[in-house]
């Protein structure tokens, strides 16, 4: 499989028609090797427009997706980046190379692993992988300018919003599936966010994002 002309074409065919223009994201997706991070059993099926399974009930991004959330963040070289959610370390990767830094957390000791290894493979030194639950009690160091969550939530929990710089902007999916809601969050001051509805999207939930069951009596 030519795996050069496959990532071209995932970027003419499916991204670039999918409203991103942005010439920098294009670019980083054409040259990342999004089948390095595919799991070995789904690698022909890299570039095709689907969310490849990842293990723990989790699975990667569409490309297309991938490629909105990026455009959509606008990051400057300058910036720090906190990504909720690690699996594959695809996304990471893409993050890394536009950021100054990057701290990226999972819950599963697997995907932290495994990712740091890609990472190192790739010569990608800016990124700093921890395994903890970003839902019930890890804190990152710093608030960051840009926080990435690539799992969905029901309504964005209040600690999210307090790891974003002022001026910084969130990249989350609410709502319930299928119909979810891809969101640019924007951090004013202190208290004010703008919020700006991107697309629909349906992604796994961020594990233990899950509101407890309600029981009828």
């Amino acid at each position: 499989m030519n795996f050069e002309q496959a990532r071209f074409n995932m970027v003419e065919q499916q991204v670039r028609p999918w409203e991103v223009l942005d010439e920098r994201v294009l670019e980083l997706l054409e040259t990342t090797q999004r089948e390095d991070f595919v799991p070995v059993r789904y690698r022909k099926m890299a570039f095709t427009d689907m969310a490849i399974p990842l293990d723990h009930e989790q699975s990667m991004m569409k490309p297309v997706v991938e490629g909105r959330l990026l455009q959509a963040l606008e990051l400057k070289p300058d910036e720090t980046v906190l990504e909720i959610g690690t699996g594959s370390g695809f996304i990471t990767a893409c993050l890394a190379q536009m950021a100054k830094s990057v701290v990226s957390v999972d819950i599963h000791e697997q995907f932290s692993k495994e990712a740091a290894a890609k990472l190192k493979e790739k010569g990608i030194q800016n990124v700093e992988i921890e395994t903890g639950d970003a839902m019930t009690g890890w804190q990152p160091e710093q608030a960051h300018d840009v926080v990435v969550v690539t799992g969905s939530v029901e309504d964005i929990p209040d600690q999210f919003r307090g790891w974003v710089n002022p001026g910084g902007r969130m990249f989350i999916v609410c709502g319930e599936s299928p119909a979810m809601e891809a969101k640019l969050l924007t951090k004013l001051n202190a208290t004010e966010w703008r919020e700006e509805s991107l697309f629909e999207t349906d992604l796994p939930r961020l594990v233990n994002a899950e509101k407890a069951a309600e029981f009828e009596f």
